[in-house]
């Protein structure tokens, strides 16, 4: 039997080889065909998480452009709600300008230098420059401001 085995060898010996190499390559399709699947899975729940990513981006982009025009609304609703004050209070200061009160408070740059003189003949000093002016006050050639 030995030697009808060893006859067989020589006589088959390149079957060998060829055996093993196909027994390898079914092996290797085996682990092929798994690393094409778990690929492909991989890229599944890739494509999946940039989904939801760029969806949560989008609601993101939407909550801020909504909160963006709710606070451009709020401050011109604010900015509305102040300017009957303002309009107000600028036709107070003119209405006070127009009296001798307001006259003699709303003066233009002779009233500081009124208050320069004044200072001088209290302290009995002659008037200077403001300290840290570069200049005198220019004169107003207007009258008292009652525009203001």
């Amino acid at each position: 039997m030995t030697k009808a085995l060893l006859l067989l060898l020589r006589r088959f010996w390149p079957a060998i080889p060829i055996g093993l190499l196909a027994a390898a390559l079914l092996l290797t399709r085996g682990q092929l065909t798994d690393a094409r699947h778990d690929l492909a899975l991989e890229r599944s729940h890739q494509e999946t998480a940039d989904e939801r990513a760029k969806r949560e981006r989008a609601e993101l982009e939407v909550s801020f452009l909504t909160r963006q025009a709710k606070a451009t609304s709020d401050f011109a609703d604010r900015l509305a709600a102040r300017e009957p004050l303002i309009v107000h209070s600028t036709n107070t200061v003119r209405e006070y300008a127009q009296t001798a009160a307001g006259r003699a408070l709303c003066l233009g740059a002779d009233r500081v230098r009124g208050i320069d003189a004044l200072d001088a003949s209290l302290t009995g000093t002659a008037p200077g420059p403001a300290p840290g002016s570069e200049g005198a006050v220019l004169i107003d050639s207007d009258p008292a401001p009652a525009g203001r």
